[in-house]
């Protein structure tokens, strides 16, 4: 069998076929791919009366803009090269959607269900403390999120020690984004990433002639769906295309197996069903398949690998049967199986577009933090007194009554998860707009991904241009 690339080489290997689309000369092209620094820690931590040595890693790709954003996953397969391949998709996902951060990505080795919870912070705020000491985390230098194996908890952990580690810090809760809302979080950021591709779906179906070349028609929905992974991002994407956009979810893959009903899932039942029982398995509406990874090959509209990289390859990439694939995880298809994907006229909404939903929050976050205020507390209930106004206006014009639900929903005032939505959606449109355009601009581009990265290198490339660095 063909041996493929790793992450690392993967990523880069999709950047070159940009590069060579938009013929960006080589310098800058090896400047943008290169990664600026990379950061190996290794600390002990006593546990339940043992020392235990952990090793982590955070990668900053870019400083092009700061700070440098990436989240930091707790995994026992993590190693370097995937923090190194995360840290540069970062910097091209900021670029696509316009965040103004560079690209970062961080690690533990760790499996982190064989731990406690008080053991899990001690473990925690020593690796915020080794990450502080070297500037790999900073409110404005570099900044964390969460990722697989992490959540708001850790964030709020990591928060508390550079507060500890920098009192005189009024920003202090800039340091990472993906806090608990209570602790300088932001309203929305949980399901950001979900949101984000259910928005990212919808823009794309605004785009009839890229509709009609994945060989599909009208809207959302009733469209069929197979969704990998019931994660953070997966049961949100899920849950919206779903109850939102009447979307099928005829399969639900997790690590030890799928369900599928073809008349459509219950994506809030089965959520529930895994927390109680932590399992797919005699959930009473699909049927159970113990293979999970051949329901990737199951006949459906949209496939959506939201669970880890590598997970399309050479090995089954012909089997595929989904008409487009939306990588809602990082790196869900390699570089080989991309190719034979595009060579099979499947379209693919590529990951550093699909999923920058939870860095666009992480920014609305960031700013919110910076700026010492919540969204919508200065206008809120200026914009419901001009609605109550409106109300009374248009009953005056016309002589009818309206309804208390009518008249409340004309004066809402937009409250902060209400802006984080539109600032969100706004992002994702116009980020996809772009890639549409770049994909009709001639003979080079013949993909979404190419046409993401040729969209993102050449705001890179112009970002190094203007401050003089070539």
């Amino acid at each position: 069998m063909q041996q493929e690339p790793t992450f690392r080489e993967s990523v880069n290997l999709m950047v070159d076929r940009a590069i060579s689309a938009v013929g960006l000369d080589a310098g800058t092209a090896n400047a943008i791919k290169a990664c600026n620094e990379v950061l190996q820690v290794q600390f002990p931590v006593k546990i339940r009366g043992k020392i235990e040595v952990f090793t982590g890693w955070r990668a900053t790709h870019s400083t092009h803009r700061l700070p440098a954003k990436g989240g930091i996953r707790y995994a026992s397969y993590a190693d370097q090269d995937e923090v190194e391949a995360l840290a540069a998709l970062m910097t091209y996902k900021c670029a696509i959607v316009d965040v103004p951060f560079g690209g970062s990505k961080g690690a533990l080795n760790i499996d982190p269900t064989l731990y406690e919870r008080d053991e899990l912070e001690l473990i925690t705020r020593r690796f915020a403390l080794e990450l502080v000491r070297k500037g790999f985390l900073n409110p404005s230098t570099n900044v964390p999120a969460p990722d697989i194996g992490t959540g708001q908890r850790e964030m709020a952990w990591m928060a508390d020690t550079y507060k500890q580690l920098h009192p005189e810090d009024i920003n202090y809760t800039a340091c990472v984004t993906g806090k608990p809302v209570h602790h300088g979080g932001i309203r929305g950021r949980v399901e950001a990433t979900g949101r984000g591709v259910q928005y990212a779906l919808r823009e794309f179906f605004r785009h009839s002639k890229d509709v009609r070349r994945a060989g599909l028609d009208g809207g959302l929905d009733g469209k069929r769906i197979v969704i990998q992974g019931l994660g953070n991002v997966g049961y949100h994407a899920a849950k919206f295309l779903s109850e939102e956009d009447g979307a099928l979810i005829t399969a639900i893959i997790e690590r030890d197996g799928a369900l599928i009903n073809d008349a459509g899932l219950n994506v809030e039942e089965v959520y529930h069903h895994i927390i109680q029982h932590h399992t797919v398995r005699n959930f009473p509406g699909g049927t159970f398949e113990e293979n999970g990874a051949a329901v990737l090959e199951k006949e459906c509209d949209i496939l959506i690998p939201a669970a880890m990289e590598g997970q399309i390859t050479l090995e089954n990439a012909e089997r595929i049967q989904a008409r487009m694939i939306v990588e809602a995880a990082n790196g869900p298809v390699t570089y080989g199986a991309d190719e034979v994907l595009n060579k099979r006229g499947v379209v693919i909404i590529p990951d550093a577009f699909a999923n920058a939903g939870g860095v666009i929050v992480s920014y609305f976050e960031w700013i919110r933090n910076i700026s010492h205020i919540r969204f919508g507390r200065m206008q809120r209930r200026h914009d419901e007194v001009r609605g109550h106004q409106m109300a009374a206006f248009l009953e005056e014009m016309t002589g009818a009554s309206i309804t208390d639900e009518m008249r409340n929903r004309i004066a809402h005032g937009a409250d902060e998860v209400d802006l984080v939505r539109s600032g969100l959606d706004d992002s994702m449109r116009m980020g996809y707009q772009e890639i549409s355009e770049a994909l009709r601009e001639g003979e080079t581009i013949n993909d979404l991904r190419t046409a993401a990265y040729a969209v993102s290198i050449r705001k890179i490339a112009r970002s190094y241009l203007d401050v003089g660095l070539f």
